[in-house]
């Protein structure tokens, strides 16, 4: 996926010298040399595709001291390092080292924690415990891996990789103390004094995650607004916000998203990068279970409405633009998911007599049609393109799995099978994709919590293989809804950070 940036970054301008401390942007604040290479590296932001290109040189970053351009900001919290990386040209020295690092401070005998991509594909944990010590490494046998992750959790230092946009593998961790502020940044070194080298990083993200308060759930995060190009698997953030937002559905145009935020709709212009709020009249309990008709006219929502002495999800319907919203459910609680393509019909997910299954409605009202009578939860229908088909997930089989049957509830089939648990599938408009998002197989599996580190898995419509077409921090809110693109080119997301 990286390698399609390295095509496109063909003439860029370079930020050298010493030590800068002003701003970079809001993910670094810190750009310097490291030790005394023989020549300043520097680095080239790229605000389009939101990726950073390292220039650096340095002997060595082994032993007790070490020389390399270091790209950094400071933190206090615990945190989930992430990029994808690759070296750009061909190198001079196979022992070139690019990646993420935690580091004590910017002396060039400072205690750290580093992934380390070498230029010959070697992969490693490496740290150095205590300053002036000796550099100890945790080698890989994941060679040259495009996407790389280190988690400071505490003392401990958690390494995790992906090659061939494969689910990520915990492959080493380490125990060091750096301190209480530390500096987290990306680096590169060139092996040889008389060079420079270059790795470009793409989808860099430094998440916080929720604070553990003795199993109650955290409050709310701020949230990024994120557009995924699942061709190249890079990622642009078009909205960071400290409030807590979720499910953004792409409108049929093109030109704007709608998610939800605290009870209310909101709709986001691509084109102007702001926001306002959607006229849903009485509508203001709704969740994040709301979507636009095929023809781009229409909006359904699932609001919490009170009545008969307690709060239960109602499916309503209005014009896309806002309006007054039409009751279609009679019964709660519904949660929408689905329309069909002609319009006729909405799918939802609706629990009636203590059991959560599919059901399918009129779109103008009438009487519902339950599609599955499985024990246990299935949630998530949506219809295929072509409207044959109804995709869903099911936990069934012993583990929340992706299902699909026909739009009369008959032929009902699994389409996953793995460890994970797969939520919320879409498919494409072009009818060739499904996208969906997994969950580790430790979180139970009738569940779809927040904050927790989750991929966006992509598979053809049909059935094929499974590719990791994202890592994030994330759950609940980030891809609950129709999220792609008219061209079914992009995908639009939710990840959190606290």
């Amino acid at each position: 996926m990286v390698q399609h940036f390295v095509m496109i970054i063909s003439l860029m301008l370079f930020s050298f010298g010493g030590i800068s401390r002003k701003p970079v942007n809001e993910t670094f604040t810190v750009a310097t040399d490291i030790g005394n290479p023989a020549i300043s590296g520097g680095f080239y932001y790229d605000k389009n595709f939101q990726s950073w290109l390292l220039t650096a040189s340095g002997t060595n970053m082994w032993g007790n001291r070490d020389e390399f351009f270091f790209l950094s900001r400071t933190i206090v919290e615990d945190c989930i390092f992430s990029a994808n990386v690759v070296f750009r040209g061909v190198g001079t020295d196979p022992h070139r080292k690019a990646g993420v690092m935690f580091r004590a401070s910017l002396d060039d005998d400072s205690p750290y924690v580093d992934v380390a991509v070498h230029g010959d594909g070697l992969t490693s944990l490496q740290y150095r415990s205590e300053k002036g010590g000796e550099t100890r490494e945790v080698t890989t046998q994941v060679k040259a891996p495009g996407f790389i992750q280190l988690e400071k959790s505490g003392n401990t230092y958690i390494m995790r990789v992906s090659k061939d946009q494969t689910p990520l593998d915990e492959v080493a961790s380490v125990t060091v103390s750096l301190g209480e502020e530390i500096h987290v940044g990306l680096f590169v070194c060139s092996h040889n004094a008389q060079v420079t080298e270059q790795a470009l990083f793409t989808n860099v993200r430094i998440d916080i995650p929720a604070e553990v308060r003795g199993g109650e759930q955290a409050p709310p995060s701020p949230s990024r607004l994120e557009i995924l190009d699942v061709m190249t698997g890079n990622r642009k953030v078009v909205l960071t916000t400290e409030k807590h937002l979720e499910a953004p559905n792409w409108s049929r145009n093109g030109k704007f998203l709608i998610y939800n935020q605290e009870g209310k709709l909101y709709r986001f212009s691509l084109k102007r990068k702001k926001s306002r709020e959607i006229n849903t009249g009485f509508a203001d309990a709704n969740n994040n279970d709301h979507g636009i008709s095929f023809d781009g006219k229409t909006l359904a929502i699932s609001h919490h409405l009170r009545e008969n002495g307690h709060q239960h999800s109602i499916i309503y319907t209005l014009p896309v633009k806002g309006g007054v919203p039409d009751r279609i459910t009679q019964l709660g609680p519904s949660y929408w998911h689905g329309w069909s393509p002609d319009g006729k019909w909405l799918t939802y997910c609706a629990e009636r007599n203590g059991n959560y299954d599919v059901y399918k409605i009129p779109s103008k009202g009438g009487s519902e049609v339950r599609l599955t009578t499985s024990a246990g939860l299935d949630d998530g229908p949506e219809f295929s393109p072509d409207g044959e088909w109804i995709y869903f997930n099911s936990v069934r089989s012993g583990t929340m799995q992706i299902w699909r049957m026909k739009s009369d509830g008959s032929g009902q089939e699994q389409v996953t099978h793995d460890q994970f648990n797969n939520w919320f599938a879409h498919p494409s408009p072009d009818g060739k994709w499904l996208i969906f998002i997994s969950y580790r197989p430790e979180v139970p599996a009738g569940d779809h919590p927040r904050n927790q580190r989750v991929m966006l898995r992509m598979m053809p419509l049909g059935g094929g293989p499974v590719k990791t077409v994202a890592f994030l921090y994330g759950g609940q809110g980030t891809l609950n809804v129709p999220s792609w693109s008219p061209d079914s080119r992009k995908v639009a997301f939710v990840s959190y950070t606290y």
